[in-house]
C-alpha cells in the first residue's frame, strides 16, 4: 500500500471508532508495521488533521474533521450490494425503494472498472421470505422513534386476543422471517418485543416519552447482554434454547 493510502486509511479508521485505536490495531488492518503508524500519525498531526492520542494508548479522531470522501473499493462496492439487496427483500416499502435508489447511485458514481463489481457482484442474500400482511406503517413508526414519541397500539397475541398497548419504541430489528418493534411498554412496566405483524392499528401520540431513544437503545442492547450472559452460564456448554428476543409478546 502506497503511503498516501495509508495516511487516508488510517483517518478512515478512527473516523469509524468511537473509542482509541492503538498503533498495534491500526499496523495488524493495514497489514504494515506499528512503527509506520507512529510515523504516519506523526505525519497527520503536523498536517493539523485533530488526532489525539499517545502511543501504548490508541489514537481519536476529534469530531469536525471535514475531509471530502474516497473513492469506494470493490470491497465496499460489495458490502453496500449486500446490505441493499438484503434491505431491498425484506425492509418495509419506503426502506426498499431507498436501498435500490442507492444502488442507482453507487452506479453513477463509480468508475467504469468499478462498475462490474456492481451489477455483477459475487455476493447475493438468499430470497425474502413472504411477508405476512401487516398493516403498520413501518416508515411512521421510524420517524416516531427519531423523534421519541409514544405509540399507542392495539396488539393480538398468538391466540389472538387484543391487548391496548402505549409503548415507548426505540428500534426495529429484522429477524429472517419476521420483525420486531422493540419499546419500553407502559403496561408491563419493562421491555418488551412485538411482532410487526400482529399490530391491529397503531397511532403515534403527541406524546414524547422521557430521554433520547438512543439511550432507551442502550438500555435494552444491556438487558440482552445480560440475558444472554446469564443463559451462557446456565447453559455451561448443554444444549439449551436461547433467551427469547426482549420478551416477544
Amino acid at each position: 500500500m502506497r503511503r498516501a493510502d495509508r495516511l487516508f486509511q488510517i483517518i478512515q479508521v478512527l473516523r469509524r471508532s468511537s473509542k482509541p485505536v492503538t498503533a498495534d490495531a491500526m499496523a495488524a488492518e493495514l497489514e504494515t508495521s506499528k512503527r509506520s503508524i507512529y510515523r504516519d500519525i506523526a505525519t497527520l498531526m503536523a498536517q493539523r488533521v485533530p488526532i489525539r492520542g499517545e502511543a501504548g494508548i490508541g489514537y481519536v479522531l476529534d469530531g469536525g474533521f471535514d475531509m471530502p470522501p474516497l473513492m469506494l473499493t470493490s470491497d465496499e462496492i460489495e458490502a453496500a450490494v449486500l446490505g441493499a439487496q438484503w434491505v431491498a427483500g425484506r425492509g418495509d416499502p419506503a426502506l426498499a425503494r431507498a436501498a435500490t435508489d442507492l444502488i442507482a447511485k453507487i452506479a453513477a458514481t463509480v468508475p467504469d472498472k468499478l462498475r462490474p463489481v456492481l451489477l455483477e457482484p459475487a455476493v447475493a442474500t438468499p430470497p425474502a421470505w413472504k411477508h405476512e400482511i401487516e398493516t403498520l406503517d413501518l416508515a411512521l413508526v421510524r420517524a416516531a422513534i427519531h423523534a421519541g414519541r409514544k405509540l399507542r397500539m392495539r396488539y393480538a397475541d398468538e391466540q389472538g386476543q387484543e391487548t391496548l398497548r402505549v409503548i415507548w419504541p426505540c428500534l426495529i430489528g429484522y429477524r429472517e422471517t419476521k420483525r420486531l418493534l422493540v419499546g419500553w411498554c407502559e403496561t408491563r412496566e419493562d421491555f418488551r418485543s412485538f411482532r410487526t405483524d400482529r399490530v391491529v392499528e397503531a397511532e403515534v401520540l403527541d406524546d414524547r416519552y422521557p430521554g433520547r431513544p438512543a439511550v432507551l437503545r442502550a438500555r435494552w442492547f444491556a438487558l440482552m447482554e445480560r440475558q444472554r450472559a446469564e443463559w451462557e452460564a446456565r447453559c455451561s456448554g448443554a444444549a439449551a434454547p436461547p433467551p427469547a428476543d426482549g420478551g416477544v409478546v
